[in-house]
């Protein structure tokens, strides 16, 4: 008998990058195999999106990769911040080539700031998808739950009440084979899935054209005061027609600061055009001021800046992530971020599904949790680009003043004389408002849930003294699990490694035993990945060894919170109940869309 399907798999992932390498691990882990086709014959040859924010990298330490990351990530030493420098060679005064205009803190400052070391047990580090998605696809294909087909591409799907059926075409061969699939997860890009699903992206298209020139060449000798910057912007008196914009240099290793021998260079104005990269080129020398400098160009990417959001980031059993669902302009670092976030929010959610431990309208709430996270990504990238209006005034340059007048307003920056204080507070002022794209704490981190799949209690949402740039820990359901370090038999690990591998934790006070025994009770009846424990001081499983968990559990010693295996709060008990397996029960079927009979 004829096969009807060619592959029969649980999950279809149709994009190789970030989000769906991420999704391919993490299923995998999960026990759910997957099948994932990518159009592109190989990971990335350009180094695309680059910060890593902690929650991804918190995401990146569950999915067992994360040293392998930061061991070809950028030192915090080389990530303190954002700095601002002088031009860096040419026919100007030669004390003045490469000097420091400003520096501010960005992503914790390498780790230094107590409100980023507080927030989580995982710094923010800096790796582009170039040397990110090897690392992945390494990973993903260990599984042998994961099939990973390169120059594989969709052609075409059809869905109905029981699953996809996909079309694929091998490019190399050019021949095409079916795929029969329970679930169906688009992350490429926007590229196919969405057009043939009916996504709709709404919002903002194009609205800046952005090149990026890779390339290869020895700054150390104009870098000096750039070690400890993990992006350099260069303001160049020397060509003040590029002023405007400047040059912004990102580093890329292996080695780091400034002596990285790979380098993006972004450039942005009128007439640009990546098919003339030697003019695209020659456009970057004079924004930095480095006409003499030996370079090799690696690659050239040219891209829009855009702000877009999918209605829905569901039509039936297909599902968005990453780009797919969201676009947002590259201030912030959001983007990358925001695909690793959303498959670690649907992940465990399909694999609950499939396995039959949850209800099919679980995955309903991917939208209703996503989507207006993604909105406030949005908001918070365009407020953070708006802040960069100014900038020119603040530093006391324009492309209408002559070269000599400009070089004058910058020399105030490490020059003492007329004016230089004032100058030089005005820069600082103006920098304060930059902490809403390098210090977005909250919206990297601090971002809260909402949807059938949290047992609210009743409490008022907190109100943020700063919704962008502080964050608040709290065990209000939906809020991300607060960090602690706990102790047992001598070895300390983070408190959030009690969901690692997709279980839900049951953490309750020093006197919480009822509420264990329900858990571990109810984790038995379900067949549910869930951990029950007692942290804080004396006779428990986990000593709060810096009392962190106490100061910020907001529950009593008899209380309970249940974190979902995304890290997310989902029920929260002040304190004892008459029978907390009946609590504990009610608010598992609310969250998992099941009901189980006693």
């Amino acid at each position: 008998m004829t096969k009807e399907f060619d592959v029969e798999v649980p999950v279809l992932i149709v994009g190789g990058g970030g989000a769906g390498l991420t999704a391919s691990i993490l299923l995998s882990r999960l026990g759910v195999e997957s099948l994932l086709v990518t159009r592109y014959p190989s990971t990335t040859r350009l180094p695309r999106g680059h910060i890593l924010n902690q929650r991804s990298m918190e995401i990146f330490a569950d999915m067992g990769v994360a040293s392998d990351i930061r061991a070809q990530g950028t030192p915090p030493q080389n990530m303190k911040g954002l700095g601002m420098y002088s031009g860096l060679a040419g026919g100007g005064p030669k004390d003045g080539h490469g000097r420091r205009i400003g520096l501010i803190e960005a992503w914790g400052g390498g780790y230094d700031d107590p409100d980023y070391v507080a927030a989580s047990p995982e710094a923010a580090t800096n790796l582009a998808l170039l040397r990110i998605e090897p690392i992945f696809k390494e990973k993903a294909e260990q599984y042998p739950q994961a099939t990973v087909r390169f120059n594989h591409e969709l052609v075409d799907l059809d869905q109905d009440a029981d699953g996809v059926t996909a079309t694929i075409l091998n490019r190399e061969t050019g021949e095409t084979y079916t795929v029969r699939a329970s679930y169906l997860l688009g992350a490429d890009a926007g590229r196919t899935v969405g057009q043939l699903a009916g996504v709709k992206l709404s919002g903002a298209h194009k609205i800046r054209k952005l090149i990026g020139l890779y390339l290869s060449m020895d700054l150390s000798p104009y870098l000096a005061e750039a070690d400890d910057a993990v992006m350099s912007w260069i303001f160049n008196p020397e060509f003040p027609q590029h002023l405007d914009w400047g040059g912004a240099l990102v580093p890329q290793g292996p080695a780091w600061g400034r002596n990285s021998r790979e380098w993006v260079l972004h450039v942005s104005g009128e007439g640009m055009d990546a098919s003339q990269p030697e003019k695209m080129l020659q456009w970057g020398r004079e924004a930095l001021g480095i006409p003499d400098v030996d370079i090799e160009i690696l690659g050239v990417q040219e891209w829009w800046m855009e702000s877009t959001l999918a209605d829905d980031f569901r039509a039936g059993r297909v599902f968005m992530l990453g780009d797919a669902a969201h676009k947002v302009s590259p201030t912030g670092g959001l983007g990358l971020n925001a695909a690793i976030q959303d498959a670690y929010n649907l992940c465990w959610k399909l694999a609950a599904v499939l396995d039959g431990r949850a209800g099919g309208a679980l995955l309903d709430t991917y939208t209703a949790e996503r989507r207006p996270v993604n909105q406030a990504n949005i908001d918070a990238s365009t407020q953070a680009a708006h802040s960069h209006a100014g900038m020119n005034e603040a530093m006391g340059v324009s492309p209408d003043k002559s070269v000599e007048e400009n070089w004058a307003a910058l020399r105030l920056f490490w020059e003492d004389g007329p004016g230089a204080e004032e100058r030089r507070h005005e820069f600082s002022q103006w920098m304060s408002k930059r902490t809403l794209e390098y210090h977005q704490i909250n919206t990297d981190f601090g971002y809260t849930y909402d949807s059938a799949a949290i047992v609210g209690d009743g409490t008022p949402a907190p109100v943020p003294l700063d919704a962008i740039r502080l964050y608040q820990p709290s065990t209000r359901p939906g809020h991300p699990l607060p960090h602690a370090w706990v102790e047992r038999a001598g070895e300390r690990q983070a408190l959030r490694e009690l969901i690692h591998g997709g279980h839900f934790a049951l953490i309750a006070g020093e006197d919480g035993h009822d509420w264990v025994e329900a858990a571990t009770k109810i984790a038995e009846q379900r067949e549910l990945p869930l951990r029950a424990t007692r942290v804080g001081l004396g006779k428990v499983d986990f000593v709060d060894v810096r009392l962190a968990w106490t100061k910020q559990r907001e529950i009593s010693a008899t209380g309970a919170v249940l974190v979902r295996p995304d890290g997310h709060i989902a029920f929260r008990s002040t304190a004892s109940v008459d029978d907390p397996v009946a609590v504990l029960s009610a608010a598992l079927d609310q969250i998992l869309h099941t009901a189980v009979a006693e």
